[in-house]
């Protein structure tokens, strides 16, 4: 029963921040986007993202060998 309330009370709070941002104009972005630096942004999230993955998936194959191994 408290799990329900809690989830109900979640929802309803997620659900209000949603309406505060109805109206809200973004100027950077506006700004960015229109100087065509938004991309260089996005590009380099994805480069970044990228190599965490990377480094994620090399630590995961070095653990995957050393618990082989024992």
């Amino acid at each position: 029963m408290m799990k329900k309330i809690l989830s109900l009370i979640v929802l309803l709070l997620s659900f209000t921040a949603v309406f505060a941002q109805n109206g809200a104009d973004i100027e950077m972005a506006d700004t960015l986007r229109s100087s065509g630096k938004i991309y260089v942004v996005v590009a380099t999230l994805a480069i970044i993202f990228v190599g965490l993955a990377i480094y994620l998936f090399a630590i995961d194959k070095r653990l995957k060998k050393v618990e082989n191994e024992k």
